[in-house]
């Protein structure tokens, strides 16, 4: 089934020329099906790539699917012009009276800050109470998964020594678990962060499990027991040049940055880097589409209700 995004947003055309099944909103509304309402506050600066990381992978399930872009209004974007996020983005002024089955929030480059000291926190945390009652499941991503476990379980977040950077092999705690379903033993996942949560602090928190964790990167996946809230730390959405932009863009600079551990071919960062994530991160995004979405949000989307967590 087709994924429902705005009209004139890039990331149509981006989506269609790989074959993904795209729909309008102006074809969308002569369709009679309930689609599944996901709401995302993109805090990356790269908004058109995220937009389309995020769409490709919510397209590759039988749902029907409507996305609305969310943005912030305390935190001046840098790198998107205010014509663009005012033209595909909403406010939380304007959505906070709705309610959406599913609510994704992205990475943040703030990791080097305290939570309190990023200027759209308050905003943040506002938009995070506001979800325990209007949306029935989120996905955290990288810097949003560590601000979503800080804020639901006072779970912090520690600097790392140096960048973890790169793509990392993970092992499945609990294969039996819905949101990791049909994954291998051992799988690979890209980070990009210089902060972490520590596996000790996950493990003694009652309200969560730990799904997925790396010897050398750390946790990557967990998920609430109630089935509301999903964390990632790592980003299963990038594409399998974003490290290498990323590297080259710090290089450029002047900046202190390692080659990305584990992601060139030979190590060489004149050499294309391979896509070896790409399968977990489709399967990731539709376990959690399908188990944790729509099999658990009321029909009537007005039914949703507050979570005790």
């Amino acid at each position: 089934m087709p994924i429902k995004i705005p009209n004139l947003l890039p990331a149509s055309e981006i989506l269609e020329k790989e074959n993904i099944f795209t729909m309008s909103e102006t074809r969308a509304i002569h369709q009679d099906i309930r689609p599944l309402h996901i709401i995302i506050l993109n805090l990356m600066p790269t908004k058109t790539v995220t937009e389309t990381q995020l769409c490709r992978l919510l397209s590759n399930t039988p749902l029907q699917i409507d996305i609305t872009l969310l943005k912030t209004s305390t935190h001046v974007s840098k790198n998107t012009s205010a014509e663009y996020l005012d033209y595909f983005y909403k406010s939380f002024d304007e959505v906070k009276e709705k309610k959406f089955d599913g609510m994704i929030i992205t990475g943040a480059p703030v990791e080097n800050l305290e939570f309190e000291k990023v200027d759209y926190w308050n905003e943040l945390c506002d938009i995070l109470a506001w979800s325990k009652k209007n949306v029935h499941s989120t996905m955290y991503i990288c810097w949003g998964a560590q601000a979503g476990l800080y804020y639901n379980y006072g779970i912090k977040k520690y600097p790392t020594d140096k960048k973890v950077f790169g793509v990392f092999d993970h092992k499945v705690i609990n294969p039996s678990h819905e949101l990791v379903r049909g994954f291998d033993e051992n799988f690979l996942a890209p980070h990009s962060r210089h902060s972490f949560v520590s596996r000790e602090d996950i493990l003694a928190c009652p309200k969560v499990e730990l799904l997925a964790e790396s010897e050398d990167a750390g946790v990557l996946l967990v998920a609430s027991k109630s089935r509301r809230n999903v964390f990632i730390t790592g980003h299963l959405e990038y594409d399998f040049d974003t490290l290498s932009r990323e590297y080259f863009r710090d290089v450029n600079k002047g900046l202190p940055i390692d080659i990305p551990f584990n992601y060139f071919p030979d190590n060489d960062p004149e050499k294309r880097p391979v896509n070896r994530w790409r399968s977990h991160a489709h399967l990731l995004f539709s376990n959690w589409m399908n188990y944790f979405v729509y099999q658990q949000t009321p029909f009537d989307i007005s039914a949703i209700t507050q979570s005790n967590e």
